[in-house]
């Protein structure tokens, strides 16, 4: 029956909980059975039953997701687009009024940082990528604070070198790259752009720095491996699935694609509360008291809980012989937040962590990357007598970096690199790969600039000296307000009363 061609009559007739056909890319699949395990709740699925949902598939999945979910005799056959009766898109005024502000971006000439990137999204995205992209947990204390670790840091810098010629290129695991940052990885990157993580390939490539692929892209995997570039280098995200044989299949296959490097997500086993997202989801879906099956719970996690469920939570230190039986990429823990933690990586014979807590996404009041940075350093130098940055055990930070200062204050505390995320996702969701090479091009032209300034020809000589973080750990603390972020930061908002169109507002 695969090789069937059906016309949209007959796909229509299928649109019940009981016989629930969906058109995908011009497949039809039957979903009748999957509807109850679909994370995103049955009613989304339901919505497009008898239609064609690849606009609402399209961008939180990759493009083969339905088809590893699906048996094989699910997969009915093609339909005949032509015989489509196509769905009917309403555009509200809000869309209409962002598209239009496409049309009035500036010239990237006229984009000087990258807060300017998110400045701009801001305007443009729609409501559901901007929710995902800029939420973060419960009150978003700690999305600020790791920005604001940074600000804690302040320079030494050395006078009288000569800084003629200077260099910033480094080494990842071993891997050669053009500048101390990765693209850490990020999840869903068609909510802000058709070719969604594509755009950070291309420009990883053309600027010669390594993109982390997510496990929860847009796009997938090996689309992602296929687009990169001869000798281009890609690492890998892994949120680890409770089904262990998905998770070992997933991982050899990535080694034989040439990943060179494993990063395991360990700060995750349930999701943060993302109220922004969580907000948007809830006022976007009406309540369905038709819906036989309770997915209130799934639902009011936002977007993220929709493609996240497989996730482990009973993932632990045992499991580490284990990974190392599988692959013999390079195991770095992501989402390490103390000493003790980077201690017992060091012991498991591990490549390197990377501390971070998720993009403040996680637990609220988890410490800044660049914080638990200056502890671990200092820790483990005591307990086991090592020096960072260090070839055989990497330290990575992500988080809340803007500046080419903000990685160069890292690099001075002993981290190896810096990850990069949210930036990246403005940028391409703005100006399309154009963005993302902007990006790092201002971050090449910053760290020129800031190394002289320093008076450190390469990366080795930006050491521990040439910055003063006696007040890092300090949370209470008076420092300048940084007027671009916070211009940028949309704050929280409360629950509101349902007011009818017509009502006249209470004075």
């Amino acid at each position: 029956m695969a090789g069937k061609v059906f016309t949209g009559e007959e796909v229509a007739q299928h649109n019940t909980r009981e016989s629930c056909w969906i058109i995908v890319h011009g497949k039809v699949y039957d979903v009748s059975e999957f509807l109850p395990d679909h994370p995103g709740g049955a009613k989304i699925i339901l919505k497009y039953a008898g239609k064609d949902a690849t606009a609402e598939y399209e961008p939180i999945h990759p493009p083969d997701a339905i088809t590893k979910n699906l048996p094989p005799e699910k997969q009915l056959g093609s339909v005949d687009m032509n015989t489509v009766k196509k769905v009917e898109v309403v555009i509200r005024a809000e869309d209409k009024i962002r598209q239009e502000r496409f049309a009035q971006l500036p010239s990237l000439s006229e984009v000087l940082n990258l807060h300017d990137f998110e400045a701009l999204a801001r305007l443009v995205m729609n409501e559901k990528a901007w929710a995902y992209y800029s939420s973060a947990a419960d009150d978003e204390i700690t999305i600020r604070e790791n920005h604001a670790a940074y600000h804690r840091i302040w320079f030494r810098p050395r006078i009288l070198r000569n800084v003629t010629n200077v260099d910033w290129s480094t080494k990842i695991l071993g891997i050669p790259t053009k500048l101390p940052i990765y693209i850490t990885a990020t999840a869903l990157g068609k909510l802000g752009h058709p070719d969604g993580e594509l755009n950070l390939t291309r420009a990883a490539a053309k600027y010669g720095v390594v993109q982390m692929i997510p496990t929860l892209a847009s796009c997938s995997f090996d689309e992602l491996v296929d687009a990169a570039a001869p000798g281009q280098s890609q690492f890998l995200q892994l949120y680890v699935n409770k089904d262990r044989e998905i998770t070992r299949k997933f991982v050899q296959h990535a080694e034989k694609r040439g990943i060179k490097g494993l990063f395991i997500t360990v700060d995750a086993p349930q999701l943060g509360r993302r109220e922004k997202d969580m907000r948007q989801k809830f006022e976007a879906e009406a309540p369905d008291e038709m819906d036989k099956n309770d997915q209130k719970a799934d639902r009011s996690q936002g977007a993220a809980r929709a493609i996240s469920t497989f996730i482990d939570p009973g993932l632990c230190w045992e499991d580490i012989p284990w990974f190392k039986s599988i692959t013999k990429m390079p195991l770095i823990l992501k989402g390490v937040q103390c000493w003790e933690d980077a201690l017992r990586a060091y012991d498991e014979g591990l490549a390197g962590v990377v501390l971070s807590n998720h993009g403040g996404r996680q637990l609220e009041f988890a410490r800044s990357g660049v914080e638990v940075l200056a502890e671990v350093v200092e820790k483990l130098k005591e307990k086991r007598g090592i020096e960072f940055p260090n070839e055989k055990f990497q330290i990575f930070v992500d988080g809340g970096v803007r500046r080419a200062t903000d990685v160069l204050k890292a690099i001075a505390l002993g981290a190896t690199a810096v990850g990069i995320g949210r930036p990246f996702l403005y940028a391409f969701s703005t100006y399309g790969q154009d963005g993302v090479e902007k990006i790092l091009q201002i971050l090449n032209d910053e760290f020129e600039m800031n190394m002289r300034l320093l008076g450190a020809p390469t990366l080795k000589d930006v050491v521990r000296d040439m910055v003063d973080a006696s007040c890092l750990h300090q949370h209470i603390v008076s420092v300048p307000d940084d007027r671009l972020f916070y211009l940028n930061y949309e704050s929280m908002a409360h629950a509101q009363l349902r007011v009818a169109k017509d009502a006249k507002p209470r004075l």
